[in-house]
C-alpha cells in the first residue's frame, strides 16, 4: 500500500470554464476541475463500480444520472439492465464483459450488497483512514479481488432549480387559441467524482463538474421552449473527464477540454 507522501507527490490539478449556447437551447455554463494524487491506467479487463456517495439525511445523487455516466463510460447502463434482468427473473452477470470497452463496469447494488453492511449510509467510509478501515475488514479484500474491480467511483450531487420567474398565459377565442408571455428557469448540476483504488488502497484524486443554465419558455402564439440541458451536459463533461483520468490521460500535464 502507498504511502501519503507517495500518492501527494503525483498532484496535479485541471480547471476550465466553458460557455456552451445552442440555437434551440439556453445558455449554460461549466466548470470542469481536477484533482489527481495518485497515477491510474485501467486495464479493459479491470472494472469500475459507480456508487452514490451515502447520506443519512437529504438527496443523493440522482440513478438517472449514475446511469448516464455508465452510458457514456462504456456505451451501455449496466447497473440499470442487471437490476431490470433481475426484476424479470431472467439470468444476469452483475460484472460486464464488454470486448471493446475501455474498461468494465459492475453494477452498483450488487457490489454493495456482497459487502454488506460496510457501504451502507452509517458504516461507509467518508475518508482515507475510513477507506483504509474499510479494506482491512475481514473479507473485503478477498470480495473485491474475486469481484475484479479496480476502482470505486463516489459519486456526490444533484440537479436543482435554483431560480425562476415570469409567466406565460394561453387563451382560446373565436378568433383562434395563443400563449403570451415569458417564463424562465435557472438549473444546476454540481457534482464530484472520487476516485479510490481498491488495489492500492489509496485516493487516486478526484472530479468535479458544475454547469448551470437558463431556460426561457416563449409564448408567441404558440409556447417555444429553449431548455438548457444541464444534467445530461454535466453527465457527458463528468463522464468524458473521468475517462481520460481511469485510463490515465493528463498525468504529466494539465488536460485540456474543449466543448463539443
Amino acid at each position: 500500500m502507498n504511502s501519503a507522501g507517495t500518492v501527494s507527490a503525483r498532484l496535479a490539478s485541471a480547471v476550465a470554464t466553458l460557455i456552451i449556447c445552442g440555437g434551440m437551447s439556453g445558455c449554460m455554463t461549466a466548470k470542469i476541475e481536477e484533482l489527481r494524487e495518485a497515477p491510474t491506467q485501467i486495464a479493459s479487463h479491470e472494472a469500475i463500480v459507480l456508487l452514490a456517495k451515502p447520506h443519512l439525511e437529504g438527496t443523493g445523487t440522482e440513478d438517472k444520472f449514475l446511469d448516464c455516466l455508465e452510458r457514456e463510460l462504456v456505451g451501455e447502463a449496466v447497473s440499470a439492465d442487471v437490476a431490470q434482468r433481475q426484476r424479470a427473473g431472467k439470468e444476469f452477470e452483475p460484472r460486464s464483459n464488454l470486448s471493446k470497452g475501455p474498461f468494465q463496469i459492475y453494477a452498483d447494488h450488487h457490489f454493495v450488497d456482497a459487502l454488506y453492511p460496510w457501504l451502507e449510509p452509517s458504516t461507509a467510509p467518508a475518508n482515507a483512514q475510513g477507506f483504509s478501515a474499510f479494506l482491512a475488514r475481514p473479507g473485503v479484500a478477498e470480495r473485491v479481488g474475486e469481484m475484479g474491480v479496480r476502482y470505486i467511483v463516489w459519486v456526490d450531487g444533484v440537479t436543482q432549480k435554483t431560480d425562476g420567474g415570469g409567466s406565460i398565459a394561453c387563451a382560446a377565442g373565436p378568433g383562434g387559441a395563443g400563449c403570451l408571455g415569458l417564463g424562465w428557469w435557472e438549473k444546476s448540476s454540481d457534482y464530484e467524482a472520487t476516485i479510490w483504488d481498491l488495489r492500492d488502497g489509496i485516493s487516486a484524486g478526484s472530479l468535479t463538474t458544475d454547469v448551470k443554465g437558463t431556460s426561457v419558455m416563449i409564448g408567441a402564439i404558440a409556447p417555444i421552449p429553449l431548455i438548457a440541458p444541464v444534467q445530461s451536459t454535466a453527465c457527458d463533461r463528468l463522464a468524458g473527464q473521468l475517462k481520460a483520468f481511469l485510463l490515465g490521460a493528463g498525468d504529466e500535464e494539465t488536460a485540456a477540454v474543449s466543448p463539443q
